[in-house]
């Protein structure tokens, strides 16, 4: 797995989700839709200008979906698109390995 083209799958993989909030941004949203106010109150420690860069990376990559409800005051919705939930999987496997370094962590103390 030391091939160049695995190296390159990897690159690109980190290109669309990596980072320091895009993961956390998907993990809100494997419980479903959010508006923009409630990621903002889950994640506080993001700056509004940056979750707004993060999740229009997002939905330039085909990840997540963003619905724009006509209604006043402006509603706004973000979501996983069919292929976005794709990554469920990958974060899944993060998670597993998150809970394992824990472990680790905790025996090396």
């Amino acid at each position: 797995m030391g091939n160049q083209q695995f190296k390159t799958a990897v690159e690109l993989t980190l290109k669309v989700i990596g980072g320091k909030w895009k993961p956390v941004i998907l993990c809100h949203l494997t419980d479903g839709a959010k508006r923009f106010s409630q990621l903002r109150r889950d994640m506080p420690g993001i700056t509004q200008k940056m979750l707004t860069q993060q999740l229009r990376e997002l939905e330039e990559d085909g990840i997540i979906h963003r619905k724009v409800y006509s209604q006043v005051p402006p509603k706004v919705e973000y979501s996983f698109t069919e292929y976005g939930l794709t990554v469920r999987q990958l974060l899944d496997e993060m998670a597993d390995w998150g809970t394992q370094h824990q472990q680790h962590l905790n025996q090396v103390e």
